[in-house]
């Protein structure tokens, strides 16, 4: 079928979060849907704290195919919903809704899609020494999918406590010990020394703040995977460094087009054309780098 636009059968996707200017996702999802004929739309809708439960809602009495949930929502939506993943009830985050004729389930394509990154490049987590920056929302999605494939981890985070609550959590479901450390030049130092992986997931390096990063150079070396989970610019600073150090570089594109790949194949049942959405979130970052 070729797509032509809105009809009276068109299926709605979105996201919503506040703030949601910045998103990736109508750029990708749109140009998906288009590629393959569907006849669907992804927009975007900002909603506050206090109006998420009508927004959710709304979804429902809609007849909203799916939404992409972000900050600050992927917790604070979990009690709306009907059922959930087993992936995202471990994680405690949806970014994720799957609406099936009123029955709103849950998923968690954060922690999908950043493994399928990795093993997109041949890299198995299993048994790997991974070293983790930062204990937000993002990590604690990370550190779950990584835990669940048996990956050693190291948490190391400024504020120490935050980074303890994750690993005891890490440890009290997968039973398997995760070290959390506050994040300083010594322990970070240490903990690279024996690291295999190495993943940022602070917002460290982001622009407009592109000068910054969060491991020094003197710390990169050959034989370690780089992965920053930043994509704003395309090549942060962390990556840069990484690259001359000889080390294996994945950037934070790949895990933005791969959530976004994976939520599209649960809403249309259909492979994504991940090339495609690739393609198309490089082309809106580079005008903006321009």
């Amino acid at each position: 079928m070729k797509w032509w636009g809105p009809s009276g059968k068109t299926k709605v996707c979105g996201i919503i979060g506040d703030p949601i200017e910045h998103t990736m996702s109508p750029v990708m999802h749109n140009a998906a849907f288009k590629r393959l004929g569907l006849d669907y739309v992804y927009l975007p809708f900002r909603v506050k704290r206090e109006g998420l439960g009508k927004a959710i809602e709304g979804m429902r009495a809609l007849n909203i195919r799916g939404l992409n949930v972000t900050i600050p929502h992927k917790v604070a939506v979990i009690p709306f919903l009907d059922e959930l993943d087993p992936l995202a009830a471990k994680i405690g985050a949806v970014n994720t809704i799957v609406n099936d004729e009123g029955v709103l389930k849950g998923y968690n394509t954060d922690a999908t899609g950043f493994l399928q990154a990795l093993l997109e490049r041949g890299i198995e987590p299993k048994e790997k020494n991974v070293v983790i920056l930062g204990a937000g929302g993002a990590s604690r999605a990370i550190s779950f999918i990584l835990a669940e494939r048996n990956a050693k981890l190291v948490m190391l985070n400024r504020t120490w406590a935050k980074a303890k609550i994750c690993a005891d959590r890490i440890a009290e479901i997968f039973q398997r010990e995760a070290t959390a450390l506050k994040l300083d030049k010594e322990n970070l130092a240490a903990a690279l020394s024996k690291a295999d992986i190495l993943v940022n997931t602070t917002s460290v390096g982001m622009s407009p703040d592109i000068d910054e990063t969060p491991v020094t150079s003197d710390l990169l070396r050959p034989n370690l995977v780089v992965y920053d989970i930043v994509y704003n610019p395309i090549k942060t600073r962390l990556q840069r460094e990484a690259e001359v150090a000889g080390a294996t570089v994945i950037s934070g594109l790949n895990m933005l087009v791969w959530q976004g790949a994976l939520a599209f194949e649960k809403w249309t049942g259909l492979e994504a054309p991940v090339a495609l959405m690739k393609e198309e979130v490089i082309k809106v970052l580079q005008r903006h780098e321009d």
